[in-house]
């Protein structure tokens, strides 16, 4: 097929038939994915250590979540700094969260509890501080979202 369209019928009745031509495929089977044009490869550096800054204050700060920020980390950085990606994916702590997140779309059983665990406390802190009810319903509902959205999360497979 190389250097030649393949053409292909659609399976429909007669009077719908219509024949459509693929592209061409590359020669060149494994090529790396292209590197994104160097005007915005700055922007994907920054976003990337702005997010793992903030992710590193969420380990201090109640109600600042860290892996959300440490996975927008890995994202930005594989698109802007390969160093900062191979970091973050060989380190002990965070690595194997993003690399089952990468892989498969999974959070460890340890991780749901822990986030439900801080999303429930947060929503018992609102409902005693807050005086504003819409806000405290709001941000709950929220929170509730997040949680039944986690916990439909695959785990990892065993290792």
């Amino acid at each position: 097929m190389a250097g030649r369209a393949a053409t292909i019928a659609v399976a429909a009745p007669a009077r719908y038939a219509a024949r459509m031509t693929l592209p061409e495929r590359p020669d060149v089977p494994d090529a790396p994915a292209p590197r994104p044009p160097v005007r915005f490869r700055w922007a994907w550096w920054l976003l990337a250590y702005a997010s793992l800054g903030t992710g590193i204050v969420g380990i201090f700060v109640p109600g600042l979540p860290t892996t959300v920020f440490i996975l927008i980390s890995a994202w930005a950085a594989s698109r802007g700094s390969e160093r900062l990606h191979t970091w973050l994916l060989q380190h002990p702590r965070f690595g194997p969260a993003i690399v089952n997140w990468q892989a498969h779309g999974a959070v460890s059983r340890y991780a749901k509890w822990m986030a439900t665990l801080t999303m429930t406390a947060c929503a018992g802190i609102m409902l005693w501080c807050v005086p504003i009810a819409w806000v405290k319903w709001l941000s709950i509902g929220s929170m509730t979202v997040v949680a039944i959205w986690l916990w439909s999360r695959p785990l990892p497979p065993a290792s």
